[in-house]
């Protein structure tokens, strides 16, 4: 190697650092609000989950390390088994089998629609996604109240006796308002996913004689599975922590009808004061999470 090829690298180096050391002061702000509103958290949830951490008592004023005391009082307490199980009802009926089917099932009617009826339903749709949760909440009890509108309207044309919806079914009416609230998410994944299928796939399926059913079954859905697995797991991951509509419209109640993990943690760890016990309710959903997560891509076959 010669004199002029070694100080013709020496700027090269030099200029290469600088683009990693620039690529690195870009990163920077992002990298920071990562770590103390993400990793931070994540990180203290897991260390105070093994402790006694607490807002009243001799446990507020002294931490202490508890090891998995908090755990072992959890797998014993019976309420733990019936907030999976409904969290799980909850998870499947409004996230796998409401939104995501009725998501799917109304962008496959707007598909082909002109441009203004897309827009209209799209809007109305979408109205109740931009809406806050705890308004939706409000708007469902209002809905669903011994005076309510639904009330009114089943009086009035087949003359029976108010229901009180969120007493007699609790479940079912959390389980419709997350679905009216959450499937505007699903139908506009599932509009940019079956508006990339060629058209020319299924006017050929047309020709050869196919009907629109076996159209949407074996070209349609297999066309779309990747985009069916990534919408599935993202909204089983949101509804997993749904709170604020659950709370607002029964409280976890009447009883502990709709207690769901969520539910169950808040009132540990912000009722009874017990964020360490809270705390370690919290990375359980975070394991159901997961393993849904691992799952689905199992069941569906889908790469990451």
């Amino acid at each position: 190697m010669n004199s002029s090829e070694t100080i013709g690298r020496i700027p090269n180096r030099s200029k290469k650092r600088n683009q990693i050391k620039r690529t690195f002061g870009l990163l920077a702000p992002g990298v920071l609000l990562l770590l103390v509103f993400f990793i931070t958290p994540m990180v203290l949830t897991v260390i105070f989950s093994f402790t006694n951490l607490s807002l009243t008592g001799d446990a507020a004023a002294n931490l202490k390390f508890v090891g998995f005391q908090n755990f072992v009082t959890m797998f014993k307490d019976p309420e733990l088994a019936n907030s999976i199980w409904k969290t799980i009802i909850f998870v499947v009926f409004s996230a796998v089998i409401g939104q995501c089917f009725f998501g799917f099932l109304i962008a496959l009617l707007m598909r082909g629609k002109n441009k203004t009826f897309r827009r209209v339903v799209g809007l109305i749709i979408i109205a109740a996604w931009v809406t806050p949760e705890v308004v939706v909440s409000f708007c469902w009890v209002a809905f669903l109240s011994d005076g309510g509108t639904l009330n009114k309207i089943l009086v009035s044309l087949l003359n029976i006796k108010p229901i009180a919806w969120l007493y007699s079914f609790p479940m079912i009416s959390v389980v419709i308002a997350n679905i009216w609230r959450g499937t505007a998410f699903s139908m506009m994944v599932f509009q940019t996913a079956l508006d990339d299928i060629p058209a020319e796939i299924e006017e050929a399926a047309v020709i050869d004689g196919a009907s629109r059913w076996q159209i949407t079954t074996r070209i349609t859905i297999p066309m779309v599975r990747g985009t069916i697995a990534t919408n599935i797991m993202l909204v089983t991951l949101q509804t997993l922590g749904v709170f604020t509509l659950i709370y607002t419209m029964t409280g976890g109640g009447p009883g502990n009808a709709t207690s769901t993990l969520p539910v169950f943690m808040y009132k540990q760890a912000f009722v009874s004061y017990q964020l360490g016990y809270g705390t370690a309710i919290s990375l359980v959903l975070l394991v159901i999470g997961a393993v849904a997560s691992l799952l689905y891509m199992k069941v569906l076959k889908v790469k990451v």
